[in-house]
């Protein structure tokens, strides 16, 4: 997967986007964002390398591995026949073709409707630049990525203007969250797509700006998640719709109508939440609902039955009937496993220590705004502050479905990371709400000198 060719290209490509990186940097950014934007591109870079170096040399493959591969073949399929090479891009997989069959053959992923072989495609298209480099195309996956998430900064701080450094923290800095979500990886285009429609949510329907570009781009980031982890979008959508209705019913000046209009619209929000829930999963036997339950049961015992095998990091909540009931009995400790393990004392291998170190803090700063603030008055914040109500749903929400089919750390390290931001966002909204403090010395200035905090 490495080699030479990785060690020629890699300098001349980052060259190339760091080239974009700082010529596109001034209209993304202002006085107060302007520092984080190289710092986290070059963080998203390492991860992406880092990863690489790690699934090659540590682990000995995976699945970052099988897309490089996959897109190998493809390769080898242009540079035989252009036609079999445009074949191969633009099918979805699963389609005998005399002219492909040598080269669809070694391909397990090779299969219709497959979300794994839409990866590859995407891996071929950018190693169709860099004669198939890993890390090149590494590199192409975490501009993408970092696109996104600089996007979901963006929407934080206009949200939550007082807190451009510690929203930068949660969103930008979350050491799991660049590593795992930057290299050649579903969870790194993932991420980014959400930022994205996480963008075009607020910008569109509640700053109600752009929504022509909101729509178009909004509709396909959110289509691509469908197509890869449409599980992320079920999570988001009911928490987001909440959020909508939410802002826009406080908007309402007068007390009476905004009284009479709250019930409509969350009607409207929970109707749209629930159609979008049963409608983007029909047919498809992984997520419908029908078969979700029994679709967990098995995914979770394969996943805890390997990692027993492997001596690997594995986790039980108990035993699964194949039940939506079953699996709600499971939920709160999905919560608790996603957001809080795993503990130091469950660490078995170094990989796994950086997730503990980050769950450890996680649950110290939960239970510090809890003590702080106490449970009830922290609660009656969340519940009355749409962008909160949004943030905790989503990252409870997306928790307890990784959480309980996962039954292995490593893997849950990986699923959980486009929650992570939102949590610890939250985490930081709700301290600069409850707690009293001195204001943003950022906030301060701009009010000083008339500035902005967040670019139009």
């Amino acid at each position: 997967m490495l080699s030479l060719q990785d060690l020629f290209l890699t300098p001349i490509f980052l060259a190339i986007f760091y080239v974009v990186a700082y010529a596109i940097r001034d209209k993304f950014t202002n006085v107060y964002t302007r520092p984080y934007f190289i710092r986290a591109l070059t963080l998203k870079f390492i991860g992406a390398i880092a990863l690489g170096l790690i699934y090659e040399y540590y682990y000995g493959g995976g699945d970052t591995t099988g897309y490089w591969r996959h897109a190998s073949y493809i390769q080898n399929a242009f540079h035989d026949s252009f036609q079999a090479g445009l074949k191969l891009m633009l099918t979805s997989g699963g389609t005998y073709d005399p002219q492909t069959v040598k080269y669809t053959l070694p391909m397990y992923w090779y299969q219709a409707g497959s979300s794994e072989y839409l990866i590859v495609r995407i891996t071929a298209f950018f190693g169709l630049f860099c004669g198939n480099t890993y890390t090149v195309i590494a590199l192409f996956f975490a501009f993408i990525s970092f696109s996104g998430v600089w996007a979901m900064y963006l929407t934080f701080i206009k949200i939550r203007p007082q807190l451009y450094k510690e929203l930068a923290i949660a969103t930008l800095f979350v050491p799991s969250v660049f590593f795992w979500g930057s290299g050649l990886m579903k969870d790194s285009l993932c991420i980014g797509a959400l930022g994205w429609v996480f963008y075009c949510f607020y910008k569109g329907t509640i700053q109600k700006r752009s929504l022509l570009f909101c729509a178009v781009m909004g509709f396909f980031f959110a289509y691509f998640i469908v197509l890869v982890k449409v599980y992320i979008l079920l999570c988001f959508l009911p928490a987001a719709l909440l959020w909508v209705f939410n802002e826009n019913s406080a908007r309402i000046k007068s007390p009476l109508l905004r009284v009479m209009a709250k019930p409509v619209l969350l009607s409207i929000g929970a109707g749209l939440a629930f159609f979008a829930a049963t409608n983007l999963t029909k047919g498809d036997d992984r997520y419908d609902l029908d078969k979700v339950g029994e679709r967990s049961k098995i995914v979770s015992e394969y996943l805890y039955e390997t990692s027993i095998k492997q001596n690997g990091s594995a986790y039980t909540l108990g035993e699964q009937d194949g039940t939506i009931g079953g699996m709600m009995k499971l939920v709160p400790q999905a919560i608790v496993v996603s957001l809080y393990r795993p503990f130091l004392w469950e660490v078995k291998n170094p990989v796994m220590l950086l997730s503990a170190i980050e769950a450890l803090v996680f649950l110290i700063f939960t239970l510090r705004i809890i003590i702080r603030s106490g449970f009830f008055k922290t609660l009656s914040l969340v519940i009355s502050t749409p962008s909160l109500t949004l943030c905790f749903l989503f990252a409870f929400a997306f928790s307890a479905t990784v959480g309980v089919v996962s039954n292995n750390f490593g893997t849950l390290v990986r699923y959980k990371i486009p929650m992570m931001p939102f949590y610890l966002a939250g985490l930081y909204i709700t301290q600069s709400m409850s707690v009293p403090r001195r204001r943003s010395a950022a906030v301060a200035q701009a009010q000083k000198s008339g500035g902005r905090l967040v670019p139009a």
